[in-house]
């Protein structure tokens, strides 16, 4: 995902702007791994080989959402990790 798409992306349950951005992994303006959390609703949408899934609760995966949190839970603030929705680790 290039960075300058922050400047335009939304959170899809509530509208609310500009989403926080936690990378993982990054060369230069492309972000490779990382996270959308949006701060009103407390809603991460990861972002997997530059592409940010923004989908609605009901469309997610939950395994996939569990594996992303169990591979980068050492990366990701503990907002996202432990309290974010629609899926965290216990």
């Amino acid at each position: 995902m290039k960075r300058k798409l922050l400047d335009i992306l939304a959170c899809p349950i509530d509208k609310h702007y500009p989403l926080e951005l936690f990378e993982v992994k990054s060369e230069g303006d492309l972000i490779i791994d990382g996270a959308l959390f949006c701060s009103e609703c407390n809603r991460f949408y990861p972002i997997v080989e530059e592409i940010p899934v923004m989908l609605p609760d009901d469309l997610r995966n939950r395994s996939e959402d569990v594996d992303f949190l169990t591979k980068y839970k050492d990366r990701l603030p503990e907002k996202i990790v432990k309290t974010g929705k629609p899926t965290h680790l216990d």
